[in-house]
Order: C-alpha cells, then structure tokens, then sequence
C-alpha cells in the first residue's frame, strides 16, 4: 500500500470470499443494531437508499422490492427511485411499483428529471437535493440491478456509527459479474 493511501477494512460480517492479505487490522468498532422496546426507532439513524434508474423494463420491480424488503424500522427509511428512463411505458411502470409500495406503508419516493445531465451521478446528486432528505443520517446507493439482503442496513450502518472516521461501507454482491453496492455517511 503507497504511504498517504487510505486504509480499507472489510468487514467480516460480509460473507464473500476473500485472500489472507486483503484482511485488514480489526480496529473498527461494530455492534448489532439493537431493538429497543423504550426507545422505539429512536436508536436507528435515518438512511435514504437511492436507486438511480434508466430504462430498467427488466430489474426494476426486484430491486424496488429488494430496498423495499430491508429489515430497517420503516419510520427510519426513505428509499428515493431516481428515474431517468427516456421510455414513457417504462416510466409508468417505474412509477406504479413505487405507487404500489407506497400503499404499503413504505416511504418511497418516485423522482424524475427534466435533463439527465451527469448522467447516474447527476441523478444521485438532484435526489440529495430533496427537502424530505435533510433529515437522512446515512445514504445507501443500490444500482438498479442490485437485490441486496433484507439485512444489508444492520450489517453495514453499525460501521459508519461506531467508527466516525469512516465515510463509506461497501458490500459486495454477485449477479453475472461481481458488482457492489455502498453506504455513506451524508456531509451535507
């Protein structure tokens, strides 16, 4: 590793294979993310999940259902469709699922764009724009192919609260190549 280069740490609660020498140090902090019958929520910080779209007529409804299935108190959690389809059929559908998620208590979100200026980042970057964002602690980036595991929040959230010197978790996750999806820490 070139001196001045940033540390990474893989944490071990993510299960995919790695080599003894990318193994970092174990000197970050992680606990579970607990229930709390007294405090309610209180104890899970607010994450918005993005899911930047375009033209997504063949993944869309699993991976609007994969954000929508996390294992995170719903009160806690805005998920944030972005999308930048330029097929008004795929646009209706994009929207009806979210519609339909939408009546089931889940707080998401349908955002489009008039440009698709900066292309995904620019996306990404319009939706933390959003007033209903200020209140968000964490941001998760799910492409819109990811389905990631129902429990992929309380894996990855517990770094970014116990180690305030880290910005970013990332996870893997496999499908045809390998791909990942990452949580942030917002420095609005």
């Amino acid at each position: 590793m070139a001196e001045g280069s940033p540390k990474v740490t893989i944490p071990e609660s993510f299960q995919f294979q790695v080599s003894s020498s990318d193994i970092a140090d174990k000197r970050y902090k992680w606990e579970p993310m607990q229930d709390d019958l007294e405090s309610g929520n209180l104890n899970f910080p607010v994450v918005l999940v993005q899911i930047p779209m375009f033209n997504e007529r063949e993944v869309y409804k699993l991976s609007i259902g994969a954000a929508s299935n996390l294992s995170w108190p719903a009160d806690r959690l805005v998920i944030q469709v972005l999308d930048d389809s330029t097929d008004p059929a795929i646009k209706q559908m994009v929207e009806l699922e979210c519609q339909r998620w939408a009546s089931k208590g889940i707080n998401i979100r349908y955002q489009i764009r008039e440009n698709r200026t900066g292309y995904k980042a620019g996306a990404l970057k319009e939706g933390l724009k959003r007033s209903y964002v200020k209140h968000c602690e964490y941001v998760c980036i799910f492409d819109a192919d990811f389905q990631p595991e129902p429990d992929y929040l309380r894996r990855a959230i517990p770094y970014l609260i116990h180690n305030p010197d880290i910005a970013l978790v990332q996870g893997r996750w496999r499908f045809g190549d390998c791909s990942c999806y990452s949580c942030m820490r917002v420095m609005m």
